[in-house]
């Protein structure tokens, strides 16, 4: 029997929350399943992730196969680690490296600042030009 471990939904129309189960993969989204290993309530704010990590990485060791969302909860809970001690996922989002994407205005705009910076740069300083004073006060003196 092959055993995946998936989300079950649960939940009202539009406020939706799943259970994390051991299933059959054969059976359906919301049919039977083996065990419940958590639960996710995702319209919480912050969203709300209660794993049994012991469970989850029996199944994992016994062949089981989670699905995408289901290891992207794992990863949050820590129970991929105790799998799969330094396993990256396959797209680092936390890299410092990484530019943040700009639209074609914000990135025309940053241009047009930086030549404005360095046409400022390159001009030599121009001395402040003296202020005239008026004849009135030329006469006092």
């Amino acid at each position: 029997m092959a055993v995946k471990l998936r989300l079950r939904r649960e939940g009202t129309k539009k406020r939706p929350h799943y259970r994390v189960v051991a299933a059959d993969a054969r059976s359906p989204r919301d049919g039977r399943f083996i065990e419940i290993l958590g639960e996710y309530h995702p319209l919480s704010q912050p969203s709300d992730i209660t794993i049994d990590n012991e469970r989850a990485v029996h199944w994992l060791r016994h062949g089981a196969q989670p699905t995408a969302a289901v290891e992207k909860l794992l990863r949050i809970s820590g129970a991929w680690d105790e799998f799969k001690p330094g396993d990256k996922p396959a797209r680092d989002r936390t890299a410092a490296g990484e530019k943040p994407k700009l639209s074609k205005r914000a990135k025309q705009k940053a241009l047009d600042a930086a030549e404005a910076a360095a046409e400022a740069a390159a001009a030599p300083a121009a001395e402040p030009a003296p202020v005239p004073v008026p004849a009135d006060e030329e006469a006092s003196e």
